[in-house]
């Protein structure tokens, strides 16, 4: 058959038979209606403003505004947008809605805690009007803003140096272990003592009798205690003692797998603490006199020159009975280590010669000089590290007038402390919270564990011990630190051991211990910028005058 022909056979088939034909067909194969479509998210405000999904210092009835693509289906809206506290606890909301139900307004139900972190989180199974799913869940952080209102009634600023310095003075007072006398490491170790950080309590010990906190019988009391127990009961290594002891037996508490004998660096703090104490408790008293000579046993046991291991020209941090020098690490500059030197060089019975110090401490990266926040850093990494080594070895070193060949170091501690300051002042990682109040990066608990805060390692974890172990640096700075910190968080970080050992605004976390080497020197800086008092006691020990000229240090006190 043809073509033609084919066409003209359909042509002549009745239209209403082919209807017919269809309509069974429609009735077989009945259309399958489209799914409803997915719709998006359009826009985020919170307090009228828009920026991402994470908004800090948020009020404490924020209004969080959520635009939509279309309509939304209000009845879905209960159980598909949440809001919760950091502990995962619901917080009750309010849902209103306008522009045609594209666009919701969710309020707390009631106001939200102060510097504490939120999250507003909506799932797909927020539907629109015609039963669509959102294209994907969000959530949105909330970090509100602190409560400026003063925490505590106004006193003058020596009431509050004042009172500073003896809440501190407690976690070395109440807190002492019991046997020993001996600082533990922090408020929740129990049997561990610090060496290094009793040595920093010693000298709070001194400072607290000055401010008649305690009194004098009190104070010779317990560093006799931890000077006898020091001598006849805790491990030490040709003279050496490890970072951390039992409290009760002394015997070695290991600081790391192979780090379970001498630390150089702890003992040399140790011995920065007794030495003051010995030059403070100076009497004819035969209770005094015994303290002076144990504390002279234990000073003249450090055999400081082994320690440059087979005479080499540097001095070594650890040493093992079980793994020798492994840990293979050697002192050298700029840390909070120079008081080591001092020491060893200072030592009647084990010195070093100027050498090791010129080729050991200063022999590795030692001098910067250049210029941070438009101040100028004599030594050091950039941007000066963390604050603590303005602090440690300047317990009872007086930087004040105090000079070598490499450094002035009442300008070397200055700009470190500035540097910290100007870095927290202008914020240039953006941190919620950090101001010219809210300053000071150094080692400290964090919100992960344990980190060596500073400008070039921030995380936005701010340790108060940074800015008030400054005080001899940068007075009105740490003073107006001091303040923000007691006045308007003092609900937060003002606690039984004074300033909890660090804080973030930016994350809302709030630490809730104490550690020795953090509490020791905010009581000891803060008494050397009032009076001076340990630096002229440490000073004044007439082996650290040899031991400094030895080393070619300048100082008023010499």
């Amino acid at each position: 058959m043809n073509l033609k022909r084919c066409l003209l056979i359909l042509s002549l088939i009745p239209a209403g038979i082919a209807c017919k034909k269809n309509s069974e067909a429609d009735k077989q194969s009945p259309e399958i209606p489209a799914p409803p479509a997915v719709y998006s998210l359009s826009g985020l405000k919170v307090d009228g403003v828009s920026k991402g999904f994470s908004y800090y210092g948020v009020s404490h009835s924020p209004a969080i505004e959520l635009s939509f693509s279309v309509p939304v289906s209000t009845g879905s809206t209960r159980d598909n947008i949440r809001l919760r506290d950091a502990s995962g606890a619901a917080v009750p909301v309010v849902i209103d809605t306008s522009h045609g139900d594209s666009t919701l307004l969710i309020t707390p139900g009631s106001s939200l805690k102060p510097a504490a972190k939120y999250q507003l989180t909506v799932s797909t199974d927020l539907l629109s009007r015609s039963n669509g799913k959102l294209s994907a869940p969000f959530s949105v952080q909330l970090i509100t803003a602190i409560d400026s209102a003063d925490k505590f009634p106004r006193i003058s600023d020596v009431q509050l140096l004042d009172l500073v310095q003896r809440q501190t003075f407690r976690y070395f007072w109440d807190f002492g272990h019991p046997v020993s006398g001996l600082a533990r490491e922090r408020d929740t170790s129990g049997e561990i003592v610090t060496t290094g950080g009793s040595g920093f309590g010693i000298m709070a010990i001194v400072a607290a009798v000055h401010r008649k906190f305690i009194t004098r019988e009190e104070g010779l009391a317990r560093i006799q205690k931890i000077a006898g127990f020091l001598k006849d009961r805790a491990h030490r290594f040709h003279g050496a003692f490890p970072h951390w002891l039992n409290g009760t037996t002394g015997a070695v508490a290991p600081f790391s797998a192979k780090d379970n004998g001498a630390d150089l660096v702890e003992t040399s703090f140790l011995m920065q603490g007794l030495l003051t104490a010995r030059q403070y408790f100076d009497s004819a008293d035969p209770a005094e006199a015994q303290l002076r000579s144990d504390i002279n046993a234990l000073w003249n046991g450090v055999e400081w020159d082994w320690f440059r291991r087979n005479q080499e020209d540097v001095l070594y941090w650890h040493w093992s009975p079980d793994h020798g020098w492994a840990m293979n690490m050697p002192v050298r500059g700029w840390n909070e280590a120079l008081i080591t030197y001092v020491l060893a060089a200072s030592s009647p019975g084990h010195s070093i010669p100027k050498s090791v110090y010129d080729n050991g401490w200063a022999g590795g990266s030692l001098r910067n000089g250049g210029t941070f926040y438009g101040v100028t850093l004599p030594l050091g990494p950039p941007m000066g590290g963390p604050l603590f080594f303005a602090h440690y070895s300047f317990l009872g070193l007086d930087p004040r007038g105090l000079k070598d060949t490499y450094a002035d170091y009442e300008q070397q501690n200055r700009a470190h402390a500035l540097i910290s300051f100007n870095h927290s002042k202008y914020n240039p990682g953006n941190f919620y919270g950090y101001s010219a109040e809210n300053w000071g990066l150094t080692a400290s608990d964090d919100i992960a564990g344990y980190l060596a805060h500073e400008p070039r390692n921030d995380n936005g974890v701010i340790s108060p011990t940074a800015a008030l172990s400054s005080f001899p640096y940068t007075p009105a700075e740490s003073m107006a630190a001091l303040k923000f910190f007691y006045y308007k968080l003092g609900d937060r970080l003002w606690k039984e051991y004074g300033f909890v050992d660090a804080f973030s605004l930016h994350h809302a976390w709030f630490a809730d211990s104490f550690l020795a080497i953090d509490q020791g020197p905010v009581i000891v800086m803060i008494e050397n910028y009032r009076s001076g008092l340990l630096w002229d006691l440490f000073m004044s020990a007439p082996e650290v005058k040899t031991g400094l000229k030895k080393l070619g240090f300048q100082s008023p006190k010499l």
